[in-house]
């Protein structure tokens, strides 16, 4: 009996200290690990954010064309890419690749194929200007959607070489991230027997972020061509969740939106948006 006594006094703590020291270890990772990601999914609803991250952003949207039966669906690739010039200044790449596939626009057709590259180079302080994150730079239209044939080309590509300013404003705190980003894209060259490009792009944007990286968010994604004085008005909300998969962060997106305006044969009604965003942290 006084050995079994003696095995219950030694033997639980030795088993029970280590156990205890694991589980404490598991929770200090776990917590860890949870801040990490939304840490990193706040870094994300930043657009200049001096991190890697490369989008695939799929959008669908109808009643577009003559008939209002047509259907459109894109596949935006977005690279965002930073690059330190020094102590002070940050330089963000961002590319959007439109692929497009798109059918009855004219009743009984189809095209499909890139459309139009938008560049945009942002100019950013590498710390905050009074608790606002900004940026400025310039933003290119490269007509890659020239590329396709000369039946795709006509709805895939605006065949014109345009430039203009951009610029976006934010702020970051608790969680929220909510600012504007915006462009002006006027053409200087191509096809003659294309309109020329006067068009204006406006983003205002709200997002929370949770503690464990699930981020709600609401924008707008307008734009007004001035040549025709007719606005294109997306409302979109989304909810997106930041996840590792071994050292990989990757943000899952899902959301739909509804147009409150837009040009004659333009998309009407509701859309719907899935993205997957692989990211690559830099840093900060």
């Amino acid at each position: 009996m006084g050995v079994f006594k003696a095995g219950i006094r030694t033997g639980l703590p030795r088993v029970a200290a280590p156990t205890i020291s694991m589980v404490g270890s598991l929770l200090c990772v776990s917590g860890a690990f949870a801040q990490d990601a939304a840490n990193l999914a706040v870094r994300l609803s930043n657009p200049v954010a001096s991190l890697i991250s490369v989008p695939f952003q799929y959008n669908y949207d109808q009643n577009l064309g003559i008939a209002d039966d047509g259907q459109k669906s894109t596949l935006n690739v977005q690279p965002v890419i930073p690059i330190s010039l020094n102590d002070d200044w940050n330089l963000i790449s961002r590319t959007i690749v439109p692929i497009i596939w798109q059918e009855d626009i004219v009743p009984d057709t189809e095209q499909h194929g890139i459309g139009d590259i938008t560049q945009s180079l942002f100019f950013s302080p590498e710390e905050p200007t009074n608790g606002l994150i900004w940026a400025v730079g310039p933003v290119f239209l490269l007509p890659t959607g020239s590329l396709q044939s000369e039946y795709d080309r006509e709805f895939l590509s605006s065949e014109k070489w345009g430039a203009g300013p951009t610029a976006v404003v934010l702020k970051q705190e608790n969680g929220w991230t909510y600012g504007a980003l915006a462009n002006h894209i006027w053409s200087f060259a191509g096809a003659d027997d294309r309109d020329d490009v006067n068009s204006t792009f406006l983003q205002p944007f709200i997002s929370y972020t949770t503690p464990d990286a699930w981020t709600f968010a609401v924008n707008t994604e307008s734009s007004y061509n001035w040549n025709t004085e007719q606005w294109s008005v997306p409302i979109n909300a989304s909810v997106s969740k930041l996840v590792h998969f071994g050292n990989q962060p990757v943000s899952f997106q899902v959301g739909g939106g509804y147009w409150a305006d837009s040009p004659e044969g333009g998309p009407e009604g509701w859309r719907f948006r899935f993205s997957t965003t692989f990211l690559f942290p830099t840093g900060g």
